[in-house]
């Protein structure tokens, strides 16, 4: 990792208000430490670059001892553009504002430690072949990356992690899942991402046998380009509440959101068309019991009924939000999502 006393101006524009939470003494530290261990990479005592605007959703509530997610704000910021700097940087323990710079090989999925920024910088930044996951993690922003031919999931988010935001990145062809969330994951946002084709984008809850994640798996989904993607937008399990809000839901060929074995689902204020099956809920899905879902407030152009089921809890008990007119995701969500689009 290379020292970067300017970030890019693409990446800067507007974007000084979380950096400069950074403290003069924990970069400091964090450079001390550095000599200490060995590592490689030359810290920026006074980074100028980190991810643009501030989490929504659930990955903004107060709980289980974290006020919000803010990743790596307060610590040091590096520059990436190699497999081993990348690896090094997210199993650096502390925070950190990890700058991702042009195509980095990984391979599997690659665990990522606490309180992490991770941003590509410009609008070609790619993690190609692997992916991240957090096990007991927390506190970690994913923004503005493209994730190509992941040989697994390109995210996945499990074993009690919370406070994670995926944010304005765009997925391409992984194995098996875009974003899984599992094992009593919480506190997630996933917002303004394109999911470009993809086969399996979203699943929460791993199996019929995890009831354990009841209660759990609270994520806010909005503004992602559902893009000739063909299931799980998402596919949920006993997760409540799953909010599913302003996303624009195109040619999906098999469905688009499922909630099954008793999760609960709002779907809310979304653009479907051309997608046969827009919910499942009553019915189930697949060997998966029924589920409870409610719709509301959603537009549906060529596309079949959505399926509804019991009463869900309300995110609005959570957090505050504003929705789009529903009317106009076609247009503000294709031009808005994805990275390179921050």
């Amino acid at each position: 990792m290379r020292r970067r006393p300017n970030a890019r101006a693409a990446v800067v524009a507007g974007l000084a208000a979380v950096v400069a939470m950074a403290a003069t003494t924990g970069a400091l530290q964090t450079a001390q430490a550095s000599e200490a261990d060995g590592t490689r990479y030359a810290i920026d005592t006074a980074p100028e670059a980190a991810q643009t605007g501030t989490p929504d959703g659930f990955a903004s509530v107060n709980a289980l001892g974290q006020n919000g997610t803010t990743g790596g704000a307060g610590g040091a910021t590096v520059t990436v553009d190699t497999t081993d700097e990348l690896l090094e940087a997210i199993d650096t323990v502390g925070a950190m504002v990890i700058l991702v710079e042009g195509t980095i090989d990984i391979t599997s999925k690659q665990g990522v430690r606490p309180n992490k920024t991770i941003l590509g910088v410009g609008d070609d930044a790619t993690i190609s072949g692997g992916g991240f996951e957090f096990y007991r993690s927390y506190n970690v922003i994913i923004q503005n990356l493209t994730f190509a031919d992941a040989e697994d999931d390109a995210v996945g988010i499990g074993q009690e992690s919370h406070h994670i935001w995926v944010d304005h990145n765009t997925f391409v062809n992984p194995a098996d899942g875009s974003i899984d969330i599992a094992r009593q994951a919480d506190y997630i946002t996933v917002s303004w991402n394109h999911f470009a084709g993809t086969d399996k984008s979203m699943l929460l809850g791993h199996s019929d046998g995890a009831s354990g994640d009841t209660g759990h798996l609270k994520t806010t989904i909005h503004h992602n380009y559902f893009d000739g993607s063909t299931q799980r937008h998402p596919r949920v399990r006993f997760g409540e509440p799953i909010h599913v809000y302003n996303n624009y839901f195109r040619a999906n060929e098999l469905y688009a959101a499922a909630s099954t074995m008793n999760a609960g689902v709002l779907v809310e204020g979304n653009y479907f068309q051309n997608v046969p099956f827009p919910c499942f809920s009553a019915s189930g899905y697949a060997d998966s019991g029924p589920g409870r879902l409610v719709e509301r407030d959603n537009i549906f152009t060529g596309s079949g009924p959505c399926e509804t089921a019991g009463s869900v809890e309300e995110p609005g008990d959570y957090y505050d939000y504003t929705l789009d007119d529903p009317a106009t995701l076609p247009t503000t969500v294709p031009a808005g999502a994805g990275a390179g689009n921050t």
